[in-house]
């Protein structure tokens, strides 16, 4: 009697694991109807769905081979993703690159890395088959997709490298460096201090990277006692943006969730970083030269600035309603870097995706058409009482002005008592002093007819301050 012989495995290409992993989503068929289907059996399909996110990263990276049936990793993996990183970069300026010119990066590249390893024509045509790599003639950069026509008085558009196109909107993102005259006051430039904000979000609004605001002072004052970890945005202390440091956490957060990511940046900050290493999941991609458009929708910039400018205003209010006389001038002196710091990121917080969505579009830096805006109201600040429409626009736009000769006041590493208001170190707050002021705050919004919803938001920060409390 002959014995059945065992059933031959049918393995399934990338592109139809990512088929059974939409029918999945969006059907109600079991694992061993969809197992029938694909002819495969049901302990397969149980596999694409434990390593789900990671074909997902693969599907979406643009650089797998969506054909293949079976992924075998190279023996010098971090050969293999450096010279693919350093091919990106070459395709993205437009170089005409070759074999030969790949193997003696290869070479090069394994030097560097202190491994002993000599590149052949067969690991070069595994390299490529495994990263999805051809070559052909010369490509000139060009937009990946077309935008919608833009409105009349807008006639630059953004430059785009061919690879925009193998990322999907949420994994592109584009980040701008912005001066903030942090402590600002309508109508004057005043002794005010400048710092320096990286904005960072992905095409569709709904990823937006943490703030970072770069200073002067190596140590604020008002910094003593605080655990930097804590804040909602990050401070440096310099003008000048740490790209290195940013970008290799950035690199980090993405490999953590498995996947590869686009960020644009204008082609002179691309070219500073043309020789940074270990960028594995972040790829860098320069606008055109010639392009005006900046790699963050400038609507979005401004809206970040409007909100900033308006929290700032009802923070000198505040100040002004506490020492009484006090004009907007003297009041600016108490704004320190830890409030522009929290101001920033609250700003930025409301920056809304559906603002952030469109501006991409509009301006060519993402695919699709512009969606209908729900309310152009919502998207902006409202304009602050005591200011027209016109003075408000001003004010945002203060970096824009020249300011004379002395007017504007640099940090220095001692500050001084203006400097941050401050004349001496505050004794840190106790935990009595916490709950205190939780039971003052109360009080007060007992006092003053307050909504209930704003109530909700007070019980979730009175749990969480009494929760610290029993720590």
């Amino acid at each position: 009697m002959e014995l059945s012989s065992k059933k031959k495995l049918h393995a399934l290409s990338l592109a139809e694991k990512i088929r059974v992993l939409e029918l999945l989503d969006e059907s109600k068929m079991s694992q061993s109807e969809v197992a029938r289907r694909f002819q495969v059996s049901q302990p397969q399909i149980s596999r694409i769905c434990k390593n789900k996110e990671k074909l997902l990263a693969d599907w979406c990276s643009g650089t797998a081979n969506r054909e293949r049936k079976r992924k075998r990793e190279s023996k010098y993996s971090g050969i293999d993703e450096a010279l693919l990183c350093w091919y990106h970069i070459a395709r993205a300026k437009s170089w005409d690159v070759t074999g030969p010119m790949l193997l003696h990066k290869a070479k090069e590249l394994a030097d560097i890395m202190g491994q002993d390893f000599v590149p052949s024509i067969g690991w070069l045509v595994r390299w490529k088959r495994r990263n999805n790599v051809g070559f052909g003639a010369r490509h000139v950069l060009a937009p990946s997709f077309p935008p919608e026509p833009p409105p009349p008085g807008l006639t630059s558009q953004a430059q785009l490298p061919l690879s925009l196109k193998d990322f999907s909107p949420e994994d592109v993102f584009g980040c701008a460096e912005l001066p903030l005259l942090y402590r600002a006051v309508p109508g004057s430039l005043g002794a005010c201090d400048q710092v320096q904000v990286l904005l960072c979000a992905n095409s569709r609004g709904t990823e937006k990277r943490r703030v970072l605001l770069g200073g002067l002072q190596a140590a604020p004052r008002c910094f003593f006692g605080v655990r930097s970890e804590t804040l909602p945005a990050s401070y440096h202390p310099d003008l000048g943006i740490p790209w290195s440091e940013w970008l290799a956490q950035f690199d980090r957060d993405m490999g953590e969730q498995g996947r590869q990511v686009a960020l644009l940046l204008a082609a002179r900050v691309v070219e500073e970083l043309a020789g940074l290493p270990g960028l594995y999941h972040v790829r860098l991609l320069p606008l055109a030269t010639s392009s005006t458009t900046p790699p963050l929708p400038s609507s979005v910039v401004r809206a970040f600035k409007a909100h900033y400018r308006h929290r700032l205003l009802g923070k000198l209010a505040a100040i002004q309603s506490e020492r009484d006389g006090t004009s907007l001038a003297e009041a600016r002196a108490g704004i320190t870097m830890l409030d522009a710091l929290h101001v920033a990121a609250a700003a930025w917080a409301k920056v809304p995706p559906q603002l952030i969505f469109s501006s991409f579009i509009q301006e060519g830096l993402a695919p699709g058409k512009t969606p209908p805006s729900s309310d152009k109201a919502s998207e902006m600040p409202p304009v602050p009482s005591g200011l027209s429409l016109e003075e408000f626009s001003h004010f945002v736009d203060l970096e824009g002005e020249e300011p004379g000769p002395g007017v504007c006041k640099e940090e220095t590493g001692t500050e001084d008592k203006e400097g941050d208001g401050e004349g001496a170190f505050k004794p840190l707050p106790t935990r009595a002093d916490a709950l205190r002021a939780l039971g003052t705050l109360r009080r007060w919004f007992e006092c003053n007819s307050t909504s209930p919803e704003l109530f909700e938001k007070f019980y979730n920060c009175e749990e969480e301050v009494e929760r610290l409390c029993c720590l």
